[in-house]
């Protein structure tokens, strides 16, 4: 009797929220700065930022839900796609709570061998699903931190052969196969791809349906790197997250998920080429770009600059995407181009790619290789080198904290 009442009084109190905070349906309202208590200088510092880099694509700012600002480089709007790169990790494994949620998955700390068979084996057997989560499987970790892996026919199989290399739960090391392994804990978990999964259980239940949701030639989903979808529509998961869960009245994934989601693990982490990374720390799948007294806020990320910062306090959303033309299809097939995975380097195989494209050779947008893909010009260098700035005017936005 007392957890049914204790139930009851929860989902009064998340009924009772909902219905006083705004969320977006098929179209998204606006407010002014001025409306929202918004200090207009520091908001446009944040987008002159932002656009000082020439990759960038797009940018959104959402407080309370609405869209107070966004703007759109020459030729793209808020229709136009983005590519995720390793945003779609913070995205994918939000489907891990909603299996804890649902009793598929019992817990963080469950072994991976529980869920996937080839785990089994004394080197794997202890690994954790928490600690493939914040990046502490102690998988072999070699310089390019397997997107190696990204040129494979069969990404699964690619990862399930990684060995271990260190003592699980004792280093951060940002290995992309923990986070491909989601696919196959999930898939085993309940049955179904992880791409039916984020659709069902989290992208239709927050109006979230014009996008592409990359798979590899063997029906892996990649459950590290590849999602294309519109800034707007990045933020609606940010909104989701922002709002612990709750989607206009709807619980899609677990307060208790989202705080696990959010806590922080890493106070920093070691740096991998970009300027700011021993300034950020890390939780599970999400990075922490600010955690003091002044904000505390955090990011998804993706390679040249892909970002979806969430400051829940001040429930604000800040999105940012670099330009980017998508390919046809949604299943990767490198075509021509199948002779990339045998190059020595990740930069390699990128260099070599992007010249065929220039010369004419092959065509990515439109043409015969089908595949997420960043140009010269949507590689980010200034929103890097920036980012610490960013991140202060985007935790002074409010109009008396400046």
């Amino acid at each position: 009797m007392r957890l049914l009442i204790t139930l009851l009084i929860s989902s009064f109190t998340i009924a009772e929220a909902s219905a006083e905070a705004y969320f977006p349906g098929n179209t998204w309202e606006a407010r002014t700065a001025q409306e929202l208590n918004l200090n207009e200088e520091q908001l446009d510092k944040l987008f002159e930022l932002t656009f000082s880099d020439q990759a960038t694509m797009g940018a959104v700012l959402i407080k309370d839900g609405y869209i107070v600002k966004e703007q759109y480089a020459d030729g793209f709007d808020q229709n136009s796609y983005g590519t995720s790169w390793s945003t779609a990790k913070s995205f994918y494994a939000a489907l891990i709570g909603i299996s804890l949620d649902r009793g598929e998955i019992n817990s963080l700390d469950d072994p991976v061998s529980k869920y996937v068979k080839e785990y089994d084996t004394s080197e794997k057997k202890d690994i954790t699903i928490r600690q493939i989560l914040n990046m502490t499987s102690g998988l072999e970790f070699p310089s390019h931190e397997h997107e190696k892996m990204f040129f494979e026919d069969d990404h699964m199989e690619y990862a399930l052969k990684v060995d271990v290399e260190s003592e699980p739960g004792a280093k951060f090391e940002y290995n992309n196969v923990n986070s491909m392994l989601m696919a196959e804990i999930l898939r085993n978990a309940t049955g179904k791809t992880a791409k039916t999964l984020i659709d069902e259980r989290i992208f239709s239940k927050i109006g979230l349906d014009d996008y592409i949701a990359w798979e590899d030639s063997a029906g892996n989903t990649l459950t590290y790197c590849c999602l294309d979808m519109s800034a707007r529509d990045y933020s609606r998961f940010g909104l989701l997250f922002s709002r612990d869960g709750n989607w206009n009245g709807e619980k899609i994934i677990s307060k208790d998920y989202v705080d696990e989601s959010l806590k922080l693990y890493w106070g920093s982490t070691p740096s991998m080429g970009w300027i700011h990374s021993d300034t950020r720390g890390y939780s599970l799948q999400w990075w922490v770009s600010k955690y003091d007294d002044q904000a505390k806020i955090y990011n998804t990320s993706g390679k040249f600059g892909q970002f979806v910062f969430i400051d829940k306090e001040r429930d604000i959303i800040f999105t940012r995407i670099t330009k980017y033309y998508p390919t046809s299809g949604e299943v990767q097939n490198f075509g021509p181009l199948r002779f990339l995975k045998f190059l020595g380097s990740v930069d390699a195989a990128v260099g070599v790619a992007r010249f065929f494209n220039n010369i004419g050779l092959i065509k990515f947008s439109g043409g015969n290789v089908q595949t997420p893909v960043t140009l010269e010009e949507g590689e980010s260098k200034e929103f890097y080198e920036q980012y610490i700035e960013i991140v202060d005017t985007l935790a002074t936005l409010e109009a008396d904290e400046t």
